[in-house]
Protein backbone atom coordinates (compact mmCIF):
# COMPACT_ATOMS: atom_id res chain seq x y z
CA UNK A 1 0.00 0.00 0.00
CA UNK A 2 1.53 3.16 -0.57
CA UNK A 3 1.10 6.41 1.09
CA UNK A 4 1.70 9.96 0.45
CA UNK A 5 5.08 11.34 1.71
CA UNK A 6 5.59 13.28 4.87
CA UNK A 7 5.62 16.99 4.99
CA UNK A 8 8.98 18.37 3.57
CA UNK A 9 10.24 19.68 7.13
CA UNK A 10 10.71 15.52 7.99
CA UNK A 11 7.91 16.15 11.05
CA UNK A 12 5.64 13.20 10.91
CA UNK A 13 2.56 13.93 9.57
CA UNK A 14 0.34 13.39 12.46
CA UNK A 15 -2.85 12.98 10.81
CA UNK A 16 -1.22 10.24 8.71
CA UNK A 17 0.21 8.68 11.50
CA UNK A 18 -3.32 7.82 12.84
CA UNK A 19 -4.73 6.63 9.85
CA UNK A 20 -2.41 4.01 9.73
CA UNK A 21 -2.73 3.30 13.16
CA UNK A 22 -6.26 2.12 12.72
CA UNK A 23 -4.84 -0.95 10.11
CA UNK A 24 -4.65 -3.66 12.43
CA UNK A 25 -7.96 -2.56 14.30
CA UNK A 26 -9.45 -3.00 11.07
CA UNK A 27 -8.15 -6.00 10.24
CA UNK A 28 -9.28 -7.57 13.10
CA UNK A 29 -12.83 -6.10 12.37
CA UNK A 30 -12.53 -7.55 8.71
CA UNK A 31 -11.41 -11.11 10.11
CA UNK A 32 -14.04 -11.41 12.54
CA UNK A 33 -16.73 -10.24 9.62
CA UNK A 34 -15.31 -13.00 7.31
CA UNK A 35 -13.14 -15.46 8.71
CA UNK A 36 -10.47 -15.25 6.32
CA UNK A 37 -7.13 -13.27 7.20
CA UNK A 38 -6.50 -12.87 3.37
CA UNK A 39 -9.98 -11.87 2.67
CA UNK A 40 -9.94 -9.13 5.91
CA UNK A 41 -6.37 -8.11 4.89
CA UNK A 42 -7.63 -7.05 0.83
CA UNK A 43 -10.94 -5.31 2.37
CA UNK A 44 -8.76 -3.30 4.15
CA UNK A 45 -6.46 -2.55 1.61
CA UNK A 46 -9.25 -1.08 -0.55
CA UNK A 47 -10.35 0.48 2.10
CA UNK A 48 -6.88 2.97 2.83
CA UNK A 49 -6.63 2.70 -1.64
CA UNK A 50 -10.40 4.48 -1.33
CA UNK A 51 -9.04 6.94 1.09
CA UNK A 52 -6.08 7.82 -0.67
CA UNK A 53 -8.17 7.88 -3.91
CA UNK A 54 -9.47 11.12 -2.51
CA UNK A 55 -7.82 14.67 -2.55
CA UNK A 56 -6.40 16.30 0.23
CA UNK A 57 -9.33 19.03 0.08
CA UNK A 58 -11.95 15.77 0.74
CA UNK A 59 -9.74 13.94 3.31
CA UNK A 60 -9.51 16.72 5.44
CA UNK A 61 -13.37 17.26 4.94
CA UNK A 62 -13.74 14.21 7.08
CA UNK A 63 -13.94 14.59 11.03
CA UNK A 64 -13.23 11.00 11.74
CA UNK A 65 -11.36 9.31 9.14
CA UNK A 66 -10.82 6.40 11.72
CA UNK A 67 -14.85 6.14 11.19
CA UNK A 68 -15.10 6.33 8.03
CA UNK A 69 -12.16 3.82 7.11
CA UNK A 70 -14.84 0.99 9.22
CA UNK A 71 -17.44 2.34 7.74
CA UNK A 72 -15.98 1.75 4.52
CA UNK A 73 -14.17 -1.66 5.56
CA UNK A 74 -17.76 -2.65 6.91
CA UNK A 75 -19.14 -2.27 3.68
CA UNK A 76 -16.77 -3.83 1.63
CA UNK A 77 -17.06 -6.84 4.37
CA UNK A 78 -20.79 -7.03 3.70
CA UNK A 79 -20.31 -7.29 -0.57
CA UNK A 80 -17.54 -10.05 -0.13
CA UNK A 81 -19.87 -11.98 2.51
CA UNK A 82 -22.59 -11.87 -0.24
CA UNK A 83 -20.26 -13.18 -2.78
CA UNK A 84 -18.35 -15.52 -0.19
CA UNK A 85 -21.46 -17.44 0.37
CA UNK A 86 -21.84 -18.81 -3.27
CA UNK A 87 -18.28 -19.37 -3.42
CA UNK A 88 -18.46 -21.91 -0.16
CA UNK A 89 -21.36 -23.76 -1.80
CA UNK A 90 -18.93 -24.95 -4.01
CA UNK A 91 -16.04 -25.71 -1.51
CA UNK A 92 -14.55 -29.05 -1.25
CA UNK A 93 -15.10 -30.26 2.13
CA UNK A 94 -16.40 -28.57 5.09
CA UNK A 95 -15.52 -24.84 4.74
CA UNK A 96 -14.01 -23.56 8.04
CA UNK A 97 -12.59 -20.19 9.39
CA UNK A 98 -8.99 -19.43 9.01
CA UNK A 99 -7.36 -20.48 11.98
CA UNK A 100 -5.26 -17.99 14.15
CA UNK A 101 -1.76 -18.38 15.50
CA UNK A 102 -1.45 -16.74 18.94
CA UNK A 103 1.05 -14.27 17.93
CA UNK A 104 -1.64 -12.74 15.05
CA UNK A 105 -4.76 -12.16 17.05
CA UNK A 106 -6.08 -8.90 17.19
CA UNK A 107 -8.35 -7.49 20.28
CA UNK A 108 -8.18 -4.29 19.72
CA UNK A 109 -11.88 -3.07 19.99
CA UNK A 110 -13.69 0.62 18.98
CA UNK A 111 -11.66 3.47 20.53
CA UNK A 112 -13.44 6.31 22.80
CA UNK A 113 -16.47 5.35 24.50
CA UNK A 114 -19.13 2.55 23.73
CA UNK A 115 -23.21 2.61 23.75
CA UNK A 116 -24.95 0.71 26.30
CA UNK A 117 -27.15 -1.74 25.00
CA UNK A 118 -26.89 -4.36 25.48
CA UNK A 119 -25.01 -4.71 28.52
CA UNK A 120 -24.68 -8.38 28.07
CA UNK A 121 -22.38 -8.50 24.81
CA UNK A 122 -19.93 -11.09 23.72
CA UNK A 123 -16.17 -9.82 24.55
CA UNK A 124 -13.82 -9.13 21.93
CA UNK A 125 -11.57 -12.26 23.08
CA UNK A 126 -14.74 -14.91 22.60
CA UNK A 127 -15.55 -13.24 19.69
CA UNK A 128 -12.21 -14.82 18.31
CA UNK A 129 -12.85 -18.02 19.45
CA UNK A 130 -13.32 -20.78 16.30
CA UNK A 131 -16.70 -21.67 17.69
CA UNK A 132 -18.05 -18.72 17.82
CA UNK A 133 -16.82 -18.09 14.17
CA UNK A 134 -18.72 -21.14 13.27
CA UNK A 135 -21.53 -20.10 14.50
CA UNK A 136 -21.08 -16.61 12.89
CA UNK A 137 -21.38 -19.00 9.20
CA UNK A 138 -24.93 -19.57 9.81
CA UNK A 139 -25.99 -15.76 9.85
CA UNK A 140 -26.61 -13.73 6.86
CA UNK A 141 -24.42 -10.99 5.88
CA UNK A 142 -26.84 -8.16 7.57
CA UNK A 143 -27.13 -10.31 10.40
CA UNK A 144 -23.30 -11.08 10.79
CA UNK A 145 -22.20 -7.05 10.43
CA UNK A 146 -24.87 -5.97 12.17
CA UNK A 147 -23.79 -8.31 15.39
CA UNK A 148 -20.21 -8.13 14.91
CA UNK A 149 -20.15 -4.01 14.43
CA UNK A 150 -22.76 -3.67 17.25
CA UNK A 151 -22.37 -6.34 19.83
CA UNK A 152 -18.61 -7.05 20.11
CA UNK A 153 -17.14 -3.38 18.28
CA UNK A 154 -20.43 -1.90 20.27
CA UNK A 155 -21.31 0.70 17.44
CA UNK A 156 -24.68 2.35 18.20
CA UNK A 157 -27.86 0.97 15.92
CA UNK A 158 -27.66 4.30 14.21
CA UNK A 159 -23.56 4.07 13.03
CA UNK A 160 -24.55 0.34 12.36
CA UNK A 161 -28.09 1.12 9.90
CA UNK A 162 -25.79 3.92 8.42
CA UNK A 163 -23.27 0.99 7.12
CA UNK A 164 -25.69 -1.73 6.09
CA UNK A 165 -28.34 0.59 5.08
CA UNK A 166 -31.06 -0.71 6.68
CA UNK A 167 -32.96 1.28 9.54
CA UNK A 168 -31.94 1.36 12.95
CA UNK A 169 -34.67 -0.63 13.78
CA UNK A 170 -34.12 -3.27 11.15
CA UNK A 171 -30.46 -3.68 12.79
CA UNK A 172 -32.10 -4.17 16.31
CA UNK A 173 -33.70 -7.02 14.90
CA UNK A 174 -30.65 -8.44 12.87
CA UNK A 175 -28.69 -8.06 16.01
CA UNK A 176 -31.41 -9.83 17.93
CA UNK A 177 -31.52 -12.69 15.41
CA UNK A 178 -27.87 -13.12 15.29
CA UNK A 179 -27.51 -13.25 19.73
CA UNK A 180 -30.89 -15.78 19.41
CA UNK A 181 -28.34 -18.10 17.07
CA UNK A 182 -25.13 -17.64 19.54
CA UNK A 183 -27.05 -18.37 22.59
CA UNK A 184 -29.00 -21.37 20.99
CA UNK A 185 -25.28 -22.86 20.31
CA UNK A 186 -23.68 -21.91 23.63
CA UNK A 187 -23.05 -24.36 26.27
CA UNK A 188 -22.56 -23.86 29.76
CA UNK A 189 -18.49 -22.22 29.88
CA UNK A 190 -15.47 -24.42 30.41
CA UNK A 191 -12.82 -23.11 32.38
CA UNK A 192 -10.01 -21.98 30.56
CA UNK A 193 -8.11 -24.46 32.36
CA UNK A 194 -9.87 -27.52 32.16
CA UNK A 195 -10.03 -26.72 28.40
CA UNK A 196 -6.20 -26.79 28.32
CA UNK A 197 -6.07 -30.06 30.27
CA UNK A 198 -8.47 -31.42 27.77
CA UNK A 199 -6.62 -30.97 25.23
CA UNK A 200 -3.48 -32.38 27.19
CA UNK A 201 -5.60 -35.31 27.28
CA UNK A 202 -6.40 -35.70 24.69
CA UNK A 203 -2.71 -35.65 23.00
CA UNK A 204 -1.75 -38.04 25.50
CA UNK A 205 -4.50 -40.48 24.57
CA UNK A 206 -3.68 -39.94 21.07
CA UNK A 207 -0.24 -40.60 21.43
CA UNK A 208 -0.38 -43.53 23.25
CA UNK A 209 -2.81 -45.12 21.05
CA UNK A 210 -5.58 -45.44 23.70
CA UNK A 211 -8.74 -45.40 22.19
CA UNK A 212 -10.83 -45.85 25.15
CA UNK A 213 -8.61 -42.78 27.14
CA UNK A 214 -10.17 -40.81 23.78
CA UNK A 215 -13.31 -42.27 24.16
CA UNK A 216 -13.76 -40.59 27.98
CA UNK A 217 -12.53 -37.44 26.86
CA UNK A 218 -14.62 -36.92 23.76
CA UNK A 219 -18.34 -36.40 24.36
CA UNK A 220 -20.99 -39.55 23.18
CA UNK A 221 -22.29 -37.03 20.21
CA UNK A 222 -19.07 -35.28 19.65
CA UNK A 223 -18.61 -33.88 15.85
CA UNK A 224 -15.20 -33.94 13.88
CA UNK A 225 -14.91 -31.90 11.15
CA UNK A 226 -11.93 -31.18 8.24
CA UNK A 227 -11.47 -28.81 5.93
CA UNK A 228 -8.78 -29.50 3.26
CA UNK A 229 -10.28 -27.34 0.74
CA UNK A 230 -9.84 -29.37 -1.65
CA UNK A 231 -5.93 -28.98 -2.10
CA UNK A 232 -5.20 -31.91 0.63
CA UNK A 233 -6.49 -35.35 1.50
CA UNK A 234 -9.17 -34.67 3.99
CA UNK A 235 -12.59 -35.88 4.98
CA UNK A 236 -15.31 -34.59 3.10
CA UNK A 237 -18.26 -35.23 5.78
CA UNK A 238 -18.38 -34.42 9.54
CA UNK A 239 -17.41 -37.53 11.53
CA UNK A 240 -20.61 -37.57 14.01
CA UNK A 241 -19.95 -39.52 17.74
CA UNK A 242 -17.07 -40.02 19.78
CA UNK A 243 -16.35 -43.54 19.57
CA UNK A 244 -16.20 -42.57 15.82
CA UNK A 245 -14.08 -39.46 16.02
CA UNK A 246 -11.15 -41.54 18.32
CA UNK A 247 -10.96 -44.44 16.00
CA UNK A 248 -10.20 -41.78 13.06
CA UNK A 249 -7.34 -40.29 14.90
CA UNK A 250 -5.88 -43.48 16.49
CA UNK A 251 -5.98 -44.76 12.10
CA UNK A 252 -4.37 -41.28 11.27
CA UNK A 253 -1.59 -41.59 14.33
CA UNK A 254 -0.64 -45.21 12.72
CA UNK A 255 -0.60 -44.32 8.84
CA UNK A 256 1.19 -40.74 10.12
CA UNK A 257 4.84 -42.98 11.94
CA UNK A 258 6.39 -39.29 11.67
CA UNK A 259 3.50 -37.46 13.10
CA UNK A 260 3.92 -34.81 16.15
CA UNK A 261 1.60 -33.59 18.20
CA UNK A 262 1.60 -29.95 19.28
CA UNK A 263 -0.09 -28.44 22.42
CA UNK A 264 -0.73 -24.89 21.07
CA UNK A 265 -2.80 -21.93 21.14
CA UNK A 266 -5.51 -21.43 18.51
CA UNK A 267 -7.76 -18.61 18.37
CA UNK A 268 -7.26 -17.60 21.85
CA UNK A 269 -8.30 -21.32 23.08
CA UNK A 270 -6.17 -24.55 23.71
CA UNK A 271 -5.78 -26.70 20.29
CA UNK A 272 -3.46 -28.74 18.70
CA UNK A 273 -1.24 -28.54 15.82
CA UNK A 274 0.04 -31.53 13.59
CA UNK A 275 3.45 -31.93 11.70
CA UNK A 276 4.71 -34.24 9.44
CA UNK A 277 8.45 -34.28 8.92
CA UNK A 278 8.64 -30.77 10.74
CA UNK A 279 6.19 -29.38 8.22
CA UNK A 280 2.47 -27.94 9.94
CA UNK A 281 -0.11 -29.61 8.13
CA UNK A 282 -3.27 -29.41 10.18
CA UNK A 283 -4.13 -26.74 13.15
CA UNK A 284 -6.86 -28.33 15.11
CA UNK A 285 -9.04 -26.71 17.63
CA UNK A 286 -12.08 -27.39 19.94
CA UNK A 287 -15.29 -26.98 21.56
CA UNK A 288 -16.33 -28.02 25.41
CA UNK A 289 -19.46 -28.62 27.74
CA UNK A 290 -19.96 -30.90 30.83
CA UNK A 291 -16.35 -31.45 30.98
CA UNK A 292 -15.93 -33.04 27.65
CA UNK A 293 -14.93 -32.37 23.92
CA UNK A 294 -17.84 -31.60 21.72
CA UNK A 295 -15.97 -30.40 18.89
CA UNK A 296 -13.16 -30.90 16.62
CA UNK A 297 -12.32 -28.93 13.80
CA UNK A 298 -9.18 -29.90 11.77
CA UNK A 299 -7.99 -27.06 9.36
CA UNK A 300 -6.04 -28.34 6.84
CA UNK A 301 -5.95 -26.55 3.96
CA UNK A 302 -2.56 -25.38 3.46
CA UNK A 303 -3.91 -21.61 2.30
CA UNK A 304 -5.15 -21.20 5.51
CA UNK A 305 -2.16 -21.76 7.15
CA UNK A 306 0.00 -19.57 5.74
CA UNK A 307 0.09 -17.42 9.23
CA UNK A 308 1.49 -20.75 11.05
CA UNK A 309 3.83 -21.79 8.60
CA UNK A 310 5.06 -18.12 7.24
CA UNK A 311 7.44 -15.85 9.09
Amino acid sequence: MSTRSAPHDGREDPRLSAILSERRRLVGLAYRLLGSVADAEDVVQEAYARWYAMSPRQQEAIDAPGAWLTTVASRIALDVLGSARVRRERYVCEWIPEPLPDRTEWINGRAGGAAADPADRVTLDESLNLAFLVVLESMTPAERVTFILHDVFRFSFNEVADIVGRTPAACRQLASSARRRIDTSRAPATPTSRRAELVSDLKAAWEAHDIDALIGILDPDATATADGGGLVTAELHPIDGGAQIARRLIALVRETPDLTILERTVNGQPGLVLQQSGVIGTVMAFDFAADRITHVWAVRNPEKLRSWTVG
